[in-house]
């Protein structure tokens, strides 16, 4: 997935020296950006969403990269996803949570490119909460995906 010029994610210490949690952490980071990606490219029904997202996970992504496409806006700008934390439940299964610094990053009218530029408030940091299974391809593919915009622990 190569994302525009203009658009940029960081991901801080996404790499614990585990090989399986350094897979899983990979993967969600894929994920995420599968959705970023998406929306870049206007299309919901990417590939590479189908790819890294399935269940209850992908239905909302997809839901969410339409709401955006179909108000005329891209991305333009920089998001930072930092503060991971992975819990491996079994050698399926795991949950990640971290946090997203979009500060920097904002919507961009497809038509004009025009870059709506707002001040960050707490809601441009959000706490991410996933779940991954993992599939017969050895992806880690995620299954569930809530937000929470303002939460304290990604206020730092």
């Amino acid at each position: 997935m190569t994302l525009p010029s203009d658009v940029t994610e960081a991901f801080e210490s996404w790499k614990v020296g585990d090989a399986t949690k350094d897979a899983i952490l990979l993967d969600a980071g894929r994920a995420q950006t599968a959705v970023t990606y998406s929306v870049t490219k206007g299309d919901p029904e990417s590939a590479a969403l189908k790819f890294y997202q399935t269940g209850a996970a992908l239905a909302g992504s997809q839901d969410w990269v339409k709401e955006i496409v179909d108000a005329g806006f891209t991305y333009h700008g920089a998001v930072r996803y930092y503060a991971p934390n992975i819990a491996v439940f079994d050698a399926k299964s795991a949950g990640v949570s971290y946090c997203a610094d979009e500060s920097k990053a904002f919507n961009k009218n497809r038509k004009t490119n025009k870059v709506d530029e707002v001040a960050a408030t707490n809601d441009s940091y959000v706490l991410y909460s996933t779940r991954l299974e993992k599939n017969s391809n050895g992806v880690w593919q995620t299954t569930k995906l809530e937000s929470e915009r303002g939460n304290q622990k990604c206020l730092q």
